[in-house]
C-alpha cells in the first residue's frame, strides 16, 4: 500500500490543515481497511515518524519496520531552533515558514507544532518485536545524522540496525540507496 497523507503529494487538502495525529490517523485508518495480518512499514521522513507511532499503537501487526532517514519529534526540533520573533509569529499568525531546500519556504503551524508534542516517540518507550532497519545519507541536510543512533538507542527491539551511506540525500532514492533498501527487503523477505 502506496499513499500521500492528506495535503501531501496529490491528496486533498491542504498541508497546513493537517498535522502528526490526522497524519497517523490517515494512515493507520487505510491499513485497517486494506490488509491483513503483519505488515512490513516503510517509511520515509515523516512517514517514518508514522511508522514508528503505528509500531507504537499495537493496532497493526508489525512483521519489520524500514526508517528511511526517519524523522520522529521533528516539529520538536522545529520548536527549539526557532528564534523569538519566529516563534512570536508562529502563535500570533498561526503559521511560520522555514526555509526549505525543495523551492517554496516549509510552512510550520501552530497545529503541527502542538499536535507534534501529543505524539512524540521519544518520550514513551517503544518496544518493537519486529526487525527494524533504518537507512539514513550522509549528505541529508532535513534529518540531523544522529538520528538513526537516538532511535536505535530509545527502542527496544532485538533486531534493530542503521546504515549510513555516504554522499546519499534526504530522499535516499538513487540507484545505490534503492538497491541497498531491495537487498534488505529481500532479507527481511526471505526469514517471514
Amino acid at each position: 500500500m502506496r499513499f500521500d497523507y492528506s495535503g501531501h503529494g496529490q491528496s486533498s487538502e491542504a498541508f497546513t490543515d493537517g498535522c502528526i495525529g490526522d497524519w497517523y490517523e490517515d494512515a493507520l485508518g487505510l491499513m485497517e481497511e486494506i490488509t491483513e495480518g503483519p505488515q512490513i512499514l516503510v517509511g520515509s521522513s515523516m512517514g517514518g515518524w508514522i511508522s514508528l507511532l503505528i509500531a507504537r499503537s499495537d493496532h497493526i501487526p508489525v512483521a519489520a519496520l524500514f526508517g528511511i532517514a526517519p524523522a520522529p519529534d521533528f516539529t520538536e526540533r522545529y520548536w527549539t531552533t526557532f528564534d523569538a520573533a519566529q516563534r512570536a509569529e508562529l502563535m500570533e499568525k498561526g503559521v511560520g515558514y522555514v526555509p526549505s531546500e525543495y523551492g517554496d519556504p516549509y510552512p510550520i503551524t501552530k497545529r503541527l507544532i502542538e499536535d507534534g508534542r501529543d505524539q512524540l516517540v521519544f518520550q514513551k518507550p517503544l518496544k518493537i518485536d519486529a526487525p527494524v532497519r533504518i537507512f539514513q545519507g550522509s549528505a541529508d541536510t532535513a534529518v540531523p545524522s544522529d538520528t538513526p543512533v537516538k532511535i536505535l538507542d530509545h527502542i527496544d527491539c532485538r533486531d534493530a540496525s542503521a546504515l549510513m551511506v555516504k554522499n546519499a540525500d534526504h530522499s535516499f532514492s538513487d540507484p545505490r540507496c534503492l538497491a541497498l533498501l531491495t537487498k534488505e527487503l529481500d532479507v527481511i523477505l526471505d526469514s517471514l
